[in-house]
């Protein structure tokens, strides 16, 4: 169900064309949750004086945007994987940036080469691990199918798209085949059904439900501003997985797209560059506890907790075209049943 998380301007709607009325707001597209995008999305508005109309989804919005064709108000889309960036690119309702400042403040390997998306943020796909029942300070992500950890790892839906970047990334580290035999023993080893968030993870961590389990760094510091759920985080160590011995950490981006047809293309603009602000990226740090995309934005003290991350080689665009694959094995394998 999509939700606003921004009140529209009075008398202005997300279906009404653009016109000289409109020209001071943006419609944003966001996969984003509400709590996670709003503070920066309301800074903005009060430097620039922009509105933000903003719709919330868990999924379909590029295709919803194709579905609006040229009529859609759409103006940026803002997902929380690289896949869904490269997907709205293949149905092709995005169009290039071509904005020097995006350029100037977003690393390479956080854009997309031809200019169709951006990186906003960077998050690392990480193991919680007990810190009364887990010793170990560090493991490799093929070690989740070792049966000594049978009955003893919690994670969210397979389907999930940060999942589904981890087991994508697998696939392309691995081939198909091994990739197969890797989740079917990570499935064997599951304490439970795949259900909930990551936060869900490091709650039943604390439990004794299960004594490791795989989530986003980000949670674990917002875990830690909320009276109930600091006590979950308490309970965790974080663990910087990699890719064999000399591989990295697997890394997403939350990131944005330009829309083919969007009717306040300069107000979007606008909103894109200052996404990338100094500003703006040391509330990703200190709000959301992620990792700025722009380089020399401090951490988070709680996410410079967890040690130098080692982000892994593999391109994103990599991660991006084995997600239907990785969609397919889950289900080959049944690992949500």
């Amino acid at each position: 169900m999509l939700k606003r998380l921004v009140a529209l301007v009075a008398g202005a709607g997300l279906g009404l064309a653009a016109s000289a009325a409109q020209a001071q707001e943006v419609n944003v597209y966001t996969y984003r949750e509400p709590a996670l995008i709003k503070p920066l999305l309301d800074k903005f508005t009060a430097q620039t004086g922009v509105n933000v109309n903003t719709l919330f989804a868990a999924d379909g919005l590029e295709e919803r945007i194709a579905t609006e064709g040229a009529g859609s108000p759409a103006d940026l889309l803002i997902s929380v994987d690289v896949a869904r960036l490269t997907r709205g690119v293949e149905l092709g309702i995005a169009q290039r940036f071509d904005d020097p400042v995006l350029d100037k403040a977003v690393p390479a390997a956080f854009r997309d080469p031809e200019g169709f998306w951006y990186g906003l943020s960077s998050r690392a796909r990480v193991v919680y691990a007990s810190k009364e029942r887990v010793k170990q300070t560090t493991i490799r992500y093929e070690d989740l199918a070792d049966p000594a950890w049978k009955g003893r790892i919690c994670i969210r839906s397979g389907q999930h798209p940060y999942n589904l970047g981890l087991f994508g990334a697998m696939i392309a580290k691995l081939g198909p085949e091994k990739a197969t035999a890797w989740l079917t023993g990570l499935k064997a080893n599951l304490a439970r059904r795949p259900s909930g968030a990551d936060r869900d993870v490091a709650k039943d961590i604390a439990a004794g439900l299960c004594d490791i389990g795989v989530g986003n760094t980000y949670y674990v510091g917002l875990m830690q501003q909320d009276p109930v759920q600091k006590e979950w985080a308490a309970a965790i160590n974080v663990i910087m997985p990699t890719f064999g011995d000399s591989g990295g950490t697997q890394i997403n981006i939350s990131g944005m797209i330009l829309a083919r047809n969007a009717p306040n293309r300069d107000s979007a603009i606008k909103l894109a560059e200052w996404l990338v602000s100094d500003e703006a990226q040391r509330l990703y740090a200190e709000v959301n506890f992620e990792y700025p995309v722009k380089p020399g934005i401090p951490l988070a003290p709680a996410v410079a907790a967890f040690g130098t991350v080692k982000p892994d080689t593999l391109p994103l665009t990599e991660i991006a075209r084995t997600r239907k694959a990785a969609s397919e094995m889950v289900d080959q394998v049944g690992f949500d049943n």
